[in-house]
């Protein structure tokens, strides 16, 4: 599993392990200022995305990119990938990306639009992206693709932030 910032590879990600890592290697970069180190904090203490075997890929001011593999555990009654883990893949995406500027953020409404089926052992990347940030309300698109770049789901998350920040610093109220 790999973290990806701005398209070069800071560092490998064992879910839960950010403190032995950076004790292992101080110069890993990924736990520094920036988008990469609040993305890293939220990880850390984000056990849904977590458990469900959620990377961040790419991640930026207003955009974040996750990848998950879909298992075994994650299969409907069709033998596909059940819709709920591609809604909490593009919901993850969502909160990264509507987080990267360390103000606190939440979902203030969202909806999905499932195209295709997904089955075992395939790899969903999902692409958030900004499209408005006006005050304390944000709005953003989410992609969710295959392997193959076809495009499996759309996402649009309404955002509010609130008091706070990622990293638990005090915030604009």
């Amino acid at each position: 599993e790999r973290l990806m910032l701005n398209g070069e590879d800071k560092a490998k990600i064992l879910h839960g392990n950010a403190e032995r890592l950076l004790a292992l290697d101080p110069g890993l970069t990924v736990f520094g200022a920036g988008e990469g180190g609040r993305a890293a904090a939220m990880l850390e203490r984000d056990q849904a995305s977590s458990s469900l075997g959620m990377v961040i890929d790419d991640i930026d001011a207003g955009r974040a990119t996750l990848s998950m593999i879909v298992r075994k555990d994650m299969l409907n009654g069709h033998g596909n990938c059940q819709g709920g883990f591609i809604f909490a893949l593009a919901d993850s995406a969502f909160a990264f990306a509507c987080n990267s500027r360390d103000q606190a953020t939440v979902a203030a409404g969202c909806s999905i639009e499932y195209l295709v089926p997904v089955s075992e052992g395939e790899r969903l990347t999902a692409s958030a992206t900004e499209r408005a940030l006006v005050g304390r309300r944000g709005i953003y698109d989410v992609t969710v693709r295959d392997s193959a770049q076809n495009v499996v789901a759309t996402f649009c998350g309404k955002s509010a932030s609130i008091k706070g920040t990622v990293l638990g610093m005090s915030g604009p109220d």
